[in-house]
């Protein structure tokens, strides 16, 4: 990572989660970015809650390809953030790279959120990218991800927070 990239935390699973929280984020740092390595064991979208905030004050619009199709997505005031659809680990041994940034986090403005993710699926793989809105001009101190539909983090799945000090 550049110089201007500090790790704040990170946490590696010893056992399966349904989530995966950074509480108690200081103001310190002008954007902050997450990178999500990850298994589930079904398929499961990957999403994000600010603030353990569970309203419907998120939104997102998603470009996504295979490699030989493409398509768009968006959807508005939903309960979470949008990171990626990941793949069954059981189906193909693949990981899930997924990275967020969210951007003017101790600001007092709506906050925009950018991710990217892919996944191998054993040589037919997806790549995404989506800019999230939320709806709220508090600062951001804590991120949860999560795993949707009831779906587990697998053993192992790595995320780490880095704080940027002058973006």
């Amino acid at each position: 990572m550049p110089a201007t990239y500090e790790p704040i935390a990170t946490t590696t699973l010893g056992s399966a989660a349904s989530s995966i929280s950074f509480s108690s984020i200081s103001s310190a740092y002008t954007d902050l970015r997450v990178v999500l390595v990850c298994q589930t064991a079904s398929n499961a979208n990957i999403a994000f809650r600010l603030n353990s905030d569970t309203g419907t004050n998120y939104s997102y619009t998603l470009l996504y390809g295979t490699g030989t199709s493409a398509a768009s997505f968006r959807d508005t005031s939903i309960t979470r953030g949008y990171i990626i659809a990941a793949d069954n680990a059981a189906t193909f041994p693949n990981w899930n790279l997924c990275t967020m940034d969210i951007f003017s986090y101790a600001g007092s403005t709506n906050k925009t959120i950018l991710t990217n993710g892919s996944n191998d699926k054993n040589g037919s793989g997806t790549v995404e990218a989506a800019v999230n809105l939320w709806r709220n001009a508090s600062a951001i101190n804590s991120v949860t991800l999560l795993a949707w539909n009831g779906v587990n983090f697998n053993t192992d799945t790595t995320a780490t927070l880095y704080g940027i000090k002058a973006a």
